[in-house]
């Protein structure tokens, strides 16, 4: 199983590449299945032509637009297979059959019929298939969302139990941060799916979330490396012994964060699900939540969410939890950063939670919200901070070493 990214589809020459890697692993006595992305800036292209004609385009017709990207990209990718004296044939979301639900632009993945790929193997084809879509109970197109070739990729791959899922894109691996941030971050041989999905959750660009949590539910190895050499990538499999003995995997951050905080709310039994049942109801994602309490039954409760999710948010707040609070109760600040440090080898060492403190105070950086998980250390910080913050703990927990 390859899947191909945008940028690794760019143009004509480049599909061209991808074809010849694919037709080089079939000649190594490989059955080849390809996903393949849109272009590289064809769905923001045809996102804009929506936006042209709509402020709020009805979903499923954005579907039906944005879906047309992969299915130009893998009649390419088939046609410059056949140029290169190979035999391919491409499908589209609704001839696999990748079964979703019917939640347009972010739909989840129910059930595929592998058949029609497994014809297209047996007559000696490599099946080239079109990521990101799907197709609900009644027959309309659905896409996976921002990133979805991936997740595509990966459950394809656990359908036919592929040996390996390689994901190809335009960087040759998973490194301990962004190299574009820290010039000095190490590619990383392997990770584990959990530590992949703590990063791909923070920010890291290299997976989407839902095709690491395919390939930990199915045990599909994921493979990430680059498509413009052979070099070996980075591989994403379950923890091994080895991996406890490194205390950070890697460090990362998200920009765009934004918090809220409701002051002197009552401490009522229930609070916490009258606050949050509206946002959830409009699809408002938050992330970290503290409570603190004040004095005379009340306390103050705040929680970070998209900045982009902001203004929506505190909308919501004032019209639908009034009886809770007054609009002056709900404080709102933008310009934050949530910045990480991921490793499974957290659970077997003390103090990476005061070495991450001791660092940061260091550079003068103050801390506005902690969150922790097993193998995960997050601080919300001034945005401002963000790349300063990811250098110092990238030297801090001697990352480049190895």
């Amino acid at each position: 199983m390859q899947k191909y990214g945008g940028t690794s589809v760019g143009n004509i020459e480049r599909i061209r590449a991808v074809a010849r890697r694919c037709l080089a692993t079939q000649r190594q006595g490989h059955d080849v299945v390809v996903i393949v992305s849109a272009m590289s800036g064809e769905t923001n292209r045809l996102l804009a032509l929506a936006k042209q004609l709509s402020e709020l385009p009805s979903e499923r017709e954005l579907d039906v637009i944005v879906s047309t990207g992969e299915q130009v990209s893998v009649g390419l990718v088939a046609l410059a297979i056949h140029a290169e004296g190979g035999e391919a044939v491409s499908l589209l979301g609704h001839q696999v059959r990748i079964l979703t639900d019917s939640a347009f632009s972010r739909a989840r993945i129910k059930e595929i019929d592998a058949r029609a790929i497994g014809s297209a193997l047996k007559d000696g084809k490599i099946a080239v298939i079109a990521g990101f879509q799907g197709v609900d109970e009644s027959g309309n197109i659905t896409t996976l969302g921002r990133g979805g070739s991936d997740t595509s990729g990966v459950a394809i791959a656990a359908a036919l139990k592929a040996d390996v899922c390689e994901i190809y894109t335009d960087v040759d691996g998973v490194y301990t941060a962004d190299p574009n941030v820290v010039p000095n971050a190490r590619k990383v041989s392997r990770i584990s799916y959990e530590e992949m999905l703590e990063l791909a959750s923070l920010g890291a660009k290299v997976l989407q979330i839902r095709s690491v949590e395919f390939g930990m539910k199915f045990g599909v190895p994921i493979h990430v490396r680059s498509s413009f050499n052979d070099n070996e990538g980075t591989w994403v499999v379950p923890e091994e012994k080895a991996m406890e003995s490194v205390m950070v995997s890697g460090v990362t951050a998200t920009r765009d964060e934004s918090k809220i905080t409701l002051h002197g709310i009552s401490d009522q039994a229930g609070i916490q699900a009258m606050v949050f049942r509206p946002l959830a109801a409009a699809g408002i994602v938050v992330d970290v939540i503290v409570q603190a309490y004040v004095q005379n039954g009340r306390t103050n409760l705040t929680f970070t969410l998209p900045a982009a999710d902001l203004a929506r948010a505190r909308d919501l707040l004032i019209k639908q939890c009034g009886h809770l609070c007054t609009p002056d109760q709900i404080k709102a600040e933008t310009n934050l950063s949530k910045v990480s440090v991921v490793g499974v080898g957290m659970r077997s060492h003390a103090g990476v939670a005061l070495k991450m403190f001791e660092i940061l105070a260091r550079e003068n950086i103050g801390v506005q919200l902690i969150s922790t998980s097993e193998i995960k250390i997050s601080c919300v910080i001034d945005e401002k901070y963000a790349e300063l913050a990811v250098r110092a703990l990238h030297d801090g927990f001697d990352l480049d070493k190895g």
